[in-house]
C-alpha cells in the first residue's frame, strides 16, 4: 500500500492546456525513499512512456488510490507549463494524505517529491517521502 502511494502511475484527471508535457521515449527513473525515517538504498528503473502518457502528466504522473475500507477525495491538482502538484486525501479505516510536487524543467528531465503518511486509529503508521529524478534516454526498445 505505501509503495503504491509513494511511487504513483496513473490518476484520472481533466487535462488542461497549460499542462507540462515530456518526450515520449525510453526514460531512466532515480528513486531514493526514506520511509519512516530510515532511507533505503536508491532504486534505478527503465520506463517507455508512449506519445499519449508522455502528452497527460497529470494522468501519468498522478497518484493511485487503491484503498480498502476507506473513501478518498477527488485528486486537487495545480499545474503550469513546467510543474504540477497534486494532493489526496483518503478517509476510513487507513486515512492517508499523499502529495507529489513535479518540476518538470524541460521535456526530457523531471524531478518530483511524492510525500505519504498514514494513519490507522489516529496512530501515525507510515510517513513515507520519495524523490524522483527522471531523464530520457532514448527511443523506447521493441
Amino acid at each position: 500500500m505505501i509503495l503504491l502511494c509513494a511511487l504513483p502511475v496513473l490518476a484520472v484527471s481533466a487535462k488542461a492546456a497549460d499542462d507540462p508535457t515530456i518526450e515520449p521515449g525510453q526514460w531512466k527513473t532515480t528513486s531514493n525513499t526514506v520511509i519512516n525515517g530510515a532511507a533505503g538504498a536508491p532504486a534505478v528503473k527503465a520506463r517507455c512512456f508512449t506519445p499519449e502518457q508522455a502528452g497527460d502528466v497529470t494522468k501519468t504522473f498522478g497518484p493511485v488510490s487503491g484503498t480498502i475500507n476507506s473513501t478518498c477525495a477527488p485528486t486537487v491538482f495545480e499545474t503550469t507549463a513546467k510543474t504540477m502538484k497534486w494532493h489526496l486525501q483518503c478517509k476510513g479505516q487507513l486515512d492517508l494524505d499523499i502529495q507529489g510536487n513535479f518540476n518538470f524543467d524541460s521535456p526530457s528531465h523531471y524531478t518530483a517529491t511524492i510525500s505519504s503518511k498514514g494513519w490507522m486509529a489516529g496512530a501515525l503508521m507510515s510517513d513515507v517521502k520519495t524523490e524522483v529524478e527522471g531523464e530520457r534516454v532514448g527511443e523506447c526498445q521493441p
